[in-house]
């Protein structure tokens, strides 16, 4: 029988990413947490024999396997708190909380109760981190020493509808906790622990912060800058990993949302179409494709499946910790 499984919110992450996952890795969505006649209404539309529920109480009455965190950021700990006392395996969307507190606060209930708790790093399934491993893997760089990691955006004007862009960083609004922790959990699956030595946060439209520059310094050797910003004319590259005898350049996004965005989900856990980012190793002026890996966002609920009866879960706790540290700390010491 499918894992049974409840879902708090059916917004971006809860419509858009989440639920068509889930449906992907053979979860069964049986419910979902909203109170917004829209969502409500899509939520029927995608899952006809759903239970659609105002509470949380509610929801875990219809006894689930798993509980979903979906919704927006200043609630994730309240609802992953109650999950937990409920003794429903949980996954929180990025950030697990607001801030070190938070994250702490729920990893610590989860280990009091024997109740496990993750976070959803889905991006260390992007195309390009599972090529970039690949590519380390292969030592084809020599000795790696950079990597420059970017989600850059253009866009001058705020969003009214996008409570990421006008909430303040105590209610979980901005970039540093949107997209930052993207940019961490990768750099730190693929380069070890780091040690964040500077930090810019800022807001350049008067709302929630918008553009923010971290550079970590890795145990390895390597030197990561991570640019998150969404008021960038040229973005730069996805991502360029520089070693002393090449680089590494992935320029474009993996394409896995835009799937999900088109009503798509990857059916038996696994995509039907090609979903490689284009990859190119770079010699100076000699330039030489490299065949990338295919994404696959279901691998962290086909993980989460594999955990419920006894696996490894595919985001550690240990992990979630290690971005929310660098988050709080990169507000502590930015230059403005």
């Amino acid at each position: 029988m499918a894992p049974r499984v409840g879902i708090a919110g059916y917004g971006l992450a809860g419509r858009i990413f989440h639920a068509p996952l889930l449906k992907g890795a053979g979860f069964d969505v049986v419910g979902v947490v909203t109170n917004n006649p829209v969502r409500k209404s899509e939520a029927l539309s995608d899952f006809p024999n759903i239970q659609i529920v105002s509470t949380i109480e509610e929801l875990f009455k219809l006894k689930l396997d798993l509980f979903v965190v979906a919704s927006v950021n200043s609630e994730h700990l309240k609802q992953a708190i109650s999950g937990l006392k409920a003794g429903i395996p949980v996954v929180v969307d990025k950030p697990m909380g607001r801030n070190l507190k938070e994250v702490e606060e729920i990893i610590a209930l989860s280990k009091q109760l024997n109740v496990p708790v993750t976070t959803f790093f889905n991006r260390k399934w992007d195309s390009d981190a599972l090529t970039i491993k690949k590519v380390i893997s292969e030592g084809i760089l020599g000795n790696i020493f950079r990597l420059d990691s970017r989600f850059e955006r253009f866009r001058p004007e705020l969003s009214k509808d996008s409570w990421r862009e006008h909430q303040s960083a105590a209610d979980g609004g901005g970039n540093l906790l949107d997209l930052q922790p993207h940019l961490l959990s990768t750099a730190l699956d693929w380069f070890g622990p780091a040690e964040l030595v500077a930090a810019s946060v800022r807001t350049i439209r008067g709302a929630a912060d918008d553009d923010n520059f971290l550079v970590l310094k890795h145990d390895s050797g390597v030197d990561s800058y991570l640019s998150a910003s969404a008021v960038i004319g040229s973005p730069g590259p996805r991502v360029r990993i520089t070693g002393d005898r090449a680089s590494l350049i992935i320029k474009d996004l993996d394409p896995q949302e835009a799937l999900l965005r088109r009503g798509l989900y990857p059916a038996g856990g696994k995509w039907s179409e090609s979903t490689k980012s284009a990859a190119f190793l770079h010699y100076g002026e000699k330039v030489v494709e490299y065949p990338g890996v295919d994404g696959n966002y279901a691998q962290f609920y086909v993980e989460v499946k594999a955990a419920l009866s006894g696996g490894k879960w595919p985001v550690t706790t240990d992990e979630a910790l290690a971005v929310a540290k660098i988050i709080d700390k990169a507000r502590e010491i930015s230059f403005r």
